[in-house]
């Protein structure tokens, strides 16, 4: 499996001008807890950057600035970790686990934004893979008490 495969498509972004206020605003009406700022090139979204609520909230809110005044550029993570569509998925989690991202954008060949892989989608699809093992498991117990009688 591979990183395309498993990325949310549906990304909620902002630009580095945009004001935190704004950004908060966002995370609340799509419910996500992280936006990736972006920069148009080449007929392309390219990630730059990403902003999370922890972030607003220990750069921010508990330093006692207005979120209204302060712009995304100041707040924003810049050395942005980012896995390419044909990356194993085993790969990219490692790279995640090296650098201790729960997120990381996914790009295209040429850098544009094609989706997110949030840790929350890899426990996902690791307790739906569990769930058909133990399927499985609880089949084959039933076949073999069949045969028996």
């Amino acid at each position: 499996m591979n990183a395309g495969e498993i990325c949310n498509r549906e990304v909620v972004v902002v630009n580095r001008e945009q004001t935190i206020l704004e950004a908060a605003k966002l995370m609340q009406q799509y419910h996500v807890g992280d936006l990736v700022v972006v920069e148009e090139g080449s007929g392309e979204r390219v990630p730059v950057g990403i902003l999370t609520d922890r972030d607003i909230v220990l750069k921010i809110l508990a330093r006692d600035f207005d979120p209204a005044e302060v712009k995304i550029v100041e707040t924003m993570s810049f050395d942005l970790l980012t896995a390419l569509e044909g990356d194993e998925l085993s790969a990219t989690v490692k790279r995640m686990r090296g650098r201790g991202v729960r997120r990381i954008p996914v790009v295209n060949p040429q850098g544009g934004l094609e989706g997110i892989i949030a840790v929350d989608d890899l426990v996902d699809l690791l307790a739906e893979q569990l769930t058909d093992l133990v399927a499985l498991i609880s089949r084959e117990q039933r076949l073999e008490e069949q045969h028996r009688s």
